[in-house]
């Protein structure tokens, strides 16, 4: 038998998701210049993304080559404003002309107990040319900023 002590912070092995830097490219409604998408994206990266305008918010990956997906993780962390977000995560697999919706959670952010939202879904999607993720960061019509700790696809 081999054993091998690992870091808690890496237990999660991070070498199976995609490489959505060398495989997507990414449009976004908006963007913090202190918190671009990149570092919500790519694996190492720190800080997350953060819309620079308050209000619903899109974040759409477009590949080139069609992708099966078995797994999608989003992370969001809110610490200082206590609010209701909802995000819909919706798949095409014809470039964007039609989509269907995959999943569409809400959650209460709560700097007192509730920052912390990570979903990891299950899927089972082949062909898929186009990913969004929509960000509704105040149900309540409120001027949060939608952000983002990670996304990852597998």
């Amino acid at each position: 038998m081999r054993k091998k002590i690992i870091d808690p912070a890496h237990a999660v092995d991070q070498s199976d998701w995609l490489d959505l830097e060398a495989l997507a490219e990414v449009e976004i409604t908006s963007e913090d210049a202190a918190h671009p998408i990149e570092a919500a994206l790519i694996p190492g990266q720190v800080g997350g993304w953060r819309a620079a305008t308050p209000g619903e918010q899109t974040i759409r990956l477009s590949f080139a080559v069609p992708q099966a997906l078995k797994r999608v993780r989003v992370e969001f962390i809110e610490l200082a404003v206590a609010r209701s977000q909802e995000y819909l995560l919706r798949a095409s697999e014809d470039a964007g002309v039609t989509f269907r919706d995959i999943v569409r959670q809400q959650w209460n952010f709560s700097p007192q107990g509730g920052s912390h939202e990570a979903e990891e879904h299950e899927v089972n999607l082949a062909g898929v040319t186009v990913l969004e993720l929509v960000i509704t960061p105040d149900r309540d019509g409120g001027g949060a900023h939608a952000s983002l700790d990670k996304l990852r696809l597998r």
